[in-house]
């Protein structure tokens, strides 16, 4: 019986917009994310059984919009929501490195840990804590189309302990705004990567924005 989780980033944000690291601070959608967000719902299109959401209003809204498109509401999961990145939030990457540069320079090469300065405090705590919630999703909804609707920083968290990475790949993977990962389960639990960081619902204008990224350098 297969099981099947569509990991969908939220809209684009302000802070998205600006590079801010946002974690759990409560971000609105731009326009610009609002539509995005309706662009996701409009592919999707009804074509799942539920609708899991973080409870930061960036993500949910985009999970309402969703799950519009079946008439059904998103489920609210505490533990999807970001990683709290603890003095880095509200930072862009250059505020980073200027600010904390021996922090930053072992969050981006740490493989065991990836240690941030304070909130969750690693990206090792917030991958556990958000594998835990995916696979709760998983057994409650065995043999379903589930969509979870988070952040870009939880949802590589969440592939990374799903698949037994190091915490570098943090760092070597880019998720755009309402970005698709699509992953399926097997009656054991073991998960299979089908898609990763679809944006094909998106035209041009709304090109992917991600606040880890600077440029030059995937963070």
């Amino acid at each position: 019986m297969k099981t099947t989780v569509l990991l969908v980033r939220h809209g684009e944000t302000e802070w998205n917009v600006q590079g801010r690291f946002q974690g759990c601070h409560d971000i609105n959608l731009t326009d610009n994310g609002i539509e995005q967000a309706k662009r996701v719902a409009k592919r999707l299109e009804g074509s799942f059984d539920c609708v899991y959401a973080s409870p930061l209003k960036r993500a949910f809204n985009t999970a309402k919009l969703i799950a519009s498109t079946k008439g059904i509401s998103p489920i609210i999961e505490d533990d999807l929501r970001e990683i709290n990145f603890g003095l880095w939030e509200g930072l862009t990457i250059k505020e980073m490195k200027s600010k904390f540069p021996k922090e930053f320079d072992i969050w981006r090469n740490d493989t065991e840990d990836g240690p941030l300065c304070g909130g969750d405090l690693s990206i090792k705590r917030a991958s556990i804590r958000v594998e835990h919630a995916v696979l709760k999703i998983v057994n409650d909804n065995k043999g379903k189309n589930i969509v979870v609707v988070a952040h870009g920083g939880i949802i590589k968290a969440a592939l990374i302990a799903l698949f037994n990475w190091n915490m570098a790949m943090y760092h070597r993977i880019l998720l755009g705004n309402t970005s698709i990962c699509k992953i399926e389960f097997n009656e054991n639990n073991i998960p299979k990567i089908v898609t990763i960081n679809d944006v094909s619902h998106l035209p041009e204008e709304y090109a992917e924005k991600d606040p880890m990224h600077d440029k030059k350098e995937i963070v």
